[in-house]
Parts: structure tokens; C-alpha cells; sequence
């Protein structure tokens, strides 16, 4: 009898502690891409050297609305994220309180994550890694605002 209440406790214990490790992670994951949006939005790269790993692929395509076609494929590492970002909405023109900021996590496992982030230039997946127990952004796939998505169906 003390055996199986013992064995019960522990497991009980042990799923407790895994769901809240669980939670934590998702909200990690979640302001690690809040920091990605906020990196721009407000112009501080303090917020990418602290989300964003050094080694990002970051790639995407940017629709010309003068010529209504989309760029080509366009590559963007970790270097010119950053300084991109220090000059992209600094005098506050391209981004404001009111501007899209949404985050949508589509699955997180103990070492990988993948989520959306909508932003005011369009949405952005992305793929994160768990190192040294922090959530960094490794991989970035982007698209201005589409015209379409899995929702419209």
C-alpha cells in the first residue's frame, strides 16, 4: 500500500512539474517572438541578441506593389538583421501601437519550436531551438501581407 501511494505521489509530482515546464516553454517560445517583432518595431537589437541566433537563415519575399509580383528570394542573416533593424522603424514612420502584432504557436517540444508571427511587413514562420535552456530563433521563412492564406478555405 505505501509502495503504490508512493509511486502515485511521484508520478503525480512528475506531471505536474512536466506541465509546468511545458507552460513555461510556450511562453518562452511566445516572448522570444515578441522580442523578433519588438526588435523593429521599437528599433532595439537588444532584443534579437537575446532571441535570435547568431547562425539565423532568415529568407522571404517581398511584394513590389508597383510591378505587383513578388521579389525574388531574399536572405537576410543575423548580421543584417541587425542592421536592418536599427535603422528600419527608428523615427517611428513604419510601426506604432496600433500596428499587427500577433504570435501563434503551432507546436513546442522540449529542444524545438515553431510558431507565426504577423507583423505590420507581413508574417513570418519560424523555427526555434532550445539551447543551453533558452528559446532562440534559428530560422526564419517570410512573405509581405499574402493575399491569401489556409484560413480563406
Amino acid at each position: 500500500m505505501k509502495n503504490t501511494l508512493l509511486l502515485s505521489f511521484i508520478f503525480l509530482l512528475a506531471t505536474t512539474l512536466s506541465a509546468q515546464d511545458k507552460k513555461a516553454d510556450i511562453e518562452a517560445v511566445k516572448a522570444a517572438c515578441y522580442d523578433y517583432i519588438d526588435t523593429f518595431y521599437k528599433a532595439d537589437t537588444s532584443l534579437a541578441h537575446r532571441s535570435v541566433h547568431k547562425s539565423l537563415r532568415k529568407t522571404g519575399f517581398y511584394m513590389n506593389k508597383e510591378r505587383g509580383e513578388y521579389s525574388k528570394q531574399l536572405e537576410m542573416p543575423f548580421d543584417k538583421l541587425i542592421a536592418l533593424a536599427e535603422k528600419w522603424n527608428k523615427d517611428g514612420s513604419r510601426a506604432d501601437e496600433s500596428s499587427p502584432r500577433e504570435v501563434e504557436i503551432f507546436e513546442v517540444s522540449d529542444k524545438t519550436a515553431i510558431a507565426k508571427v504577423t507583423a505590420v511587413w507581413g508574417i513570418d514562420y519560424m523555427n526555434l531551438m532550445k539551447e543551453d535552456g533558452k528559446w532562440m530563433i534559428v530560422n526564419v521563412l517570410w512573405q509581405s501581407p499574402p493575399k491569401y492564406s489556409a484560413k480563406d478555405y
